[in-house]
């Protein structure tokens, strides 16, 4: 427990998304309204990362400004990048649309979308656990990375430093045409406070 939230590591078989396979589909509305699917974004890279504002994990990665630089050089790369909330309504996380702009705006986030999954379905066939719980599909639409952000799952920003950064380097490989070294990693945060 780190102030009062329950901690879990991903652990198991994800449940339907498998590195190697097809990344399950899906249509959510971003914070705007504007409806996004993951089909219309085949031929490019996509990363989805699960947050929680309120998860100390998630707090060490925007409070240091490290999720927004790896988001900022991975858009301007043309990756697309897909923040998704999946905390249930009155569950820790959990936020509108205007507030999840207003955080994350606050943040000054790089994300080319935030996806509001409040059903959990996506979160769910995903089989995210925790936050930020990380996944890069290719563009094949392949699932090409499945874990943590980086190596050290810790909640201290001076660990950032000496941290290799898992989605960073999956990243350059898909670029390069290359296979991901590490495909799958132990995620580490804050479990994701799906509806019951």
């Amino acid at each position: 427990m780190v102030a009062g939230i329950c901690l879990a590591y991903a652990g198991g078989t994800l449940a339907a998304a498998k590195v190697g396979e097809a990344a399950p589909d899906f249509a959510l509305r971003d914070a705007g309204g504007k409806p996004v699917t993951l089909s219309a974004l085949k031929g490019r890279t996509v990363v989805l990362e699960w947050t929680n504002h309120q998860c100390p994990f998630v707090g060490k990665h925007y409070n240091s400004g490290n999720m927004q630089k790896l988001q900022n050089e991975a858009t301007a790369q043309g990756v697309v990048w897909l923040t998704l909330v999946s905390s249930a309504p009155g569950e820790e996380g959990h936020v509108s649309a205007q507030k999840g702009a207003a955080i994350y705006g606050k943040w000054s986030a790089g994300f080319s979308h935030m996806l509001l999954d409040p059903e959990g379905k996506v979160g769910r066939a995903y089989g995210a656990r925790v936050t930020p719980h990380m996944y890069v599909v290719a563009p094949d639409g392949k699932l090409a990375y499945v874990g943590a952000i980086d190596d050290r799952p810790t909640t201290r920003q001076s660990d950032i430093a000496g941290a290799r950064n898992h989605v960073r380097a999956a990243l350059a490989e898909v670029a390069a045409g290359r296979p991901v070294s590490q495909p799958a990693t132990q995620a580490y945060g804050c479990t994701v406070k799906y509806k019951s």
